[in-house]
């Protein structure tokens, strides 16, 4: 069983080419997630059997001075959905006979007996005062399963994720599994000028879309603005100079970042990874209240 965390599309799309792995090594996989999370993976695995687990209900505020709180008062959310999926999954495992887990951020796909893998990028949980505690309870999280896989390099000079992906001191296992993508460089002519990607919980996607349409409505360039609405089908629009689109497959997606010359985008750690991996010329806007 593979399960990425529904926060944004990055869990999700960083499972990809884990999936994909499986499969070349004759794996039976099954994808449990929610959201726009598992319509994702549903739409690039179509033949793979899917579970919906409960939601974690993550939501951003309006503003980003209001991140910390809002993520405080959705804790007791958190540990309710933990426990609804552990015991949804005791029943799962038992029924599909699972023989191995790879949970992304999904807290409580665990189950006893069978090998049980966490990904994550944040062994320290950047939040500022609270960074000692916030990383206190993800630690506490992540000793309960068999590993913890790092998609990064253990390498100072080479890794993305700094300080979040690299801890002095371990008291679980850790293996760091490389930069990975589910997309790859091609050469390419250059039909696009700017290519923005869009994601993340709302309300912050819709209001970075109503930003970045209101700052390149004026100009002459070629844009694409993919806005990262998993739909049951594709929709292409036109507002005034900017094509939109709702949502993209990897193939495809990987097909136009290839012919832009440039891609705004959030900077999240899968994107990051994704551009680099590219070695494609990025312009990252941070969400608002995220460390």
């Amino acid at each position: 069983m593979v399960a990425p965390l529904n926060w944004g599309l990055g869990h999700a799309t960083r499972c990809i080419p884990i999936i994909n792995t499986l499969l070349n090594h004759n794996f039976n996989v099954l994808i449990a997630s929610d959201g726009a999370a598992l319509e994702l993976l549903k739409k690039e695995f179509p033949t793979l059997e899917s579970f919906e687990l409960p939601s974690y209900n993550i939501q951003y505020p309006l503003k980003g001075s209001f991140f910390k709180l809002k993520m405080i008062t959705a804790m007791p959310q958190f540990y309710k959905t933990m426990a609804t999926e552990k015991k949804m999954l005791k029943k799962i495992v038992e029924e599909r006979k699972i023989d191995g887990i790879i949970s992304d951020n999904r807290f409580g796909v665990r189950a006893s007996g069978i090998p049980c893998v966490y990904i994550t990028h944040q062994l320290n949980v950047l939040s500022g005062s609270t960074t000692f505690f916030s990383t206190w309870l993800h630690q506490r999280i992540i000793k309960k399963f068999d590993i913890c896989w790092v998609p990064d390099v253990n390498d100072a000079a080479l890794n993305h994720s700094g300080k979040m992906g690299h801890v002095e001191k371990s008291v679980f296992p850790i293996k760091y599994f490389g930069i990975m993508g589910r997309m790859e460089k091609k050469p390419k002519p250059k039909q696009i000028d700017i290519l923005a990607i869009l994601s993340g919980p709302e309300p912050q996607r819709s209001q970075f879309e109503r930003i970045l349409i209101q700052e390149l409505q004026s100009s002459n360039k070629t844009i694409l603005l993919i806005q990262g609405v998993m739909e049951e089908k594709q929709i292409w629009t036109k507002q005034g100079n900017i094509t939109l689109v709702n949502f993209m497959q990897s193939e495809e997606l990987s097909n136009y970042i290839n012919q832009s010359e440039v891609v705004i985008s959030r900077s999240g750690y899968s994107s990051i990874m994704d551009l680099s991996l590219m070695e494609k010329k990025a312009f990252f806007v941070p969400t608002p209240g995220q460390y």
